[in-house]
């Protein structure tokens, strides 16, 4: 089965080697059939520290690593496959 792959902006870099990335999402209301925004942060697995307040990056589903980290970070061009 596939991993779930998901795209987000990094909003926090403080801890180690996880960043928390904040993804958005666009759905229709049920009633007024308008589209609104909803966000859900997920804390990811960055084992080289490398990313940044601000980047565009991806996620990937992978086993449990801490109590909240079931994602961990990969680059643009390994999503894309």
């Amino acid at each position: 089965m596939p991993k779930r792959v998901l795209q987000g902006t990094v909003v926090s870099d403080k801890t180690d080697k996880t960043v928390t990335v904040l993804v958005e999402r666009r759905v229709m209301h049920p009633v007024y059939k308008k589209f609104i925004r909803r966000s859900k942060r997920y804390a990811a697995h960055d084992a080289d520290n490398k990313c940044k307040v601000g980047d565009v990056v991806f996620i990937q589903e992978c086993r449990p690593l801490s109590k909240t980290k079931h994602w961990e970070v990969v680059d643009a061009a390994t999503a894309q496959a």
